[in-house]
């Protein structure tokens, strides 16, 4: 059994993983990790509780701050990949539209 600091350990690896990827520009690599981590993720969660020492909840916390500090980073690679991606099927839409409009002049 895995103490919950060793288990947040594993999660702040793929977390450090997953920015790795998003820097890389690795899609693909990000998407699989993010299936992890969220595998992961439900793991903790049932038994996830405060460390009773405060060695282990100040670990914990700082691997928390780690993983908030990687999703921002994958955030800030991400969103305006996300943006670029809205614009083209926005774009798309609308010239199907404009099709679809000239069609049903004719």
């Amino acid at each position: 059994m895995h103490t919950i600091v060793e288990e947040y350990t594993q999660l702040s690896t793929i977390t450090g993983q997953m920015r790795a990827a998003a820097d890389a520009g690795d899609w693909e690599q990000l998407v699989a990790l993010e299936k992890r981590c969220a595998q992961q993720v439900a793991e903790i969660k049932p038994h996830d509780a405060t460390p009773a020492d405060e060695t282990s909840r100040l670990q914990k916390v700082a691997l928390i701050k780690k993983m908030l500090a990687d999703d921002k980073a994958i955030r800030a690679r991400t969103d305006p990949w996300m943006r670029q991606l809205e614009r083209i099927m926005q774009s798309a839409r609308s010239e199907q539209r404009l099709h679809q409009a000239y069609l049903s002049q004719g």
